[in-house]
């Protein structure tokens, strides 16, 4: 709806453009055809330059729609192509703390068979929903052991441990998400100074 409004509104825009540019060229031709003292304008000369200004008025205004148009459908394009390439985000967002559940459901300790079986069964349950992510195009972003990016990553400790090198990803408190090429969660992690 908005779209329509600002095609409208540009449209609306460039009309008033063109009326102004109009009356320049109006302005333009009637200079031109004034009539020179001691000379007599030949009245089929002067409607022949009124109609050439008119024509070539109206030729540059059919230029500037036409490039307007194109720009207009090159951006609904891309506009479509996006929507269609990130359609799912939403729902992944919305999916991410029950991921984070799971995750942390996993790794607890079980010392009995119903508990095992039970954790069989929320393995089976996570392994669909990260395959079911991944068919959409999600990928869990790296972080341990990884450098730091900051467009990858949130720091939020930082650590001195001489196992790492500077600015080197120690620990990973959240797991990141990657939408094809969209950062939809950064890592949160532990960076060694």
């Amino acid at each position: 709806m908005t779209e329509g409004r600002n095609t409208e509104q540009e449209l609306n825009s460039q009309l008033e453009e063109e009326t102004v540019e109009e009356v320049f060229a109006e302005n333009e031709a009637s200079e031109q055809t004034e009539e020179v003292p001691g000379q007599e304008q030949d009245p089929v000369q002067v409607k022949i330059a009124e109609l050439e200004a008119k024509l070539e008025d109206a030729d540059n205004r059919y230029l500037r729609l036409q490039a307007d148009f194109d720009n207009f459908r090159r951006r609904s394009r891309i506009e479509l192509e996006a929507s269609a390439k990130y359609r799912a985000q939403s729902v992944i967002t919305d999916l991410l703390p029950a991921i984070d559940n799971f995750d942390r459901a996993m790794k607890m300790e079980v010392d009995n068979e119903q508990a095992k079986s039970l954790m069989q069964g929320v393995e089976m349950v996570y392994r669909s929903l990260l395959d079911a992510l991944k068919n959409e195009g999600v990928e869990v972003i790296e972080a341990v052991g990884k450098e730091f990016d900051p467009h990858l990553h949130q720091a939020v400790m930082q650590a001195e441990d001489e196992n790492y090198g500077s600015n080197i990803v120690v620990e990973e408190f959240q797991k990141g998400y990657m939408l094809k090429d969209r950062v939809i969660r950064p890592a949160m992690v532990k960076v060694n100074q």
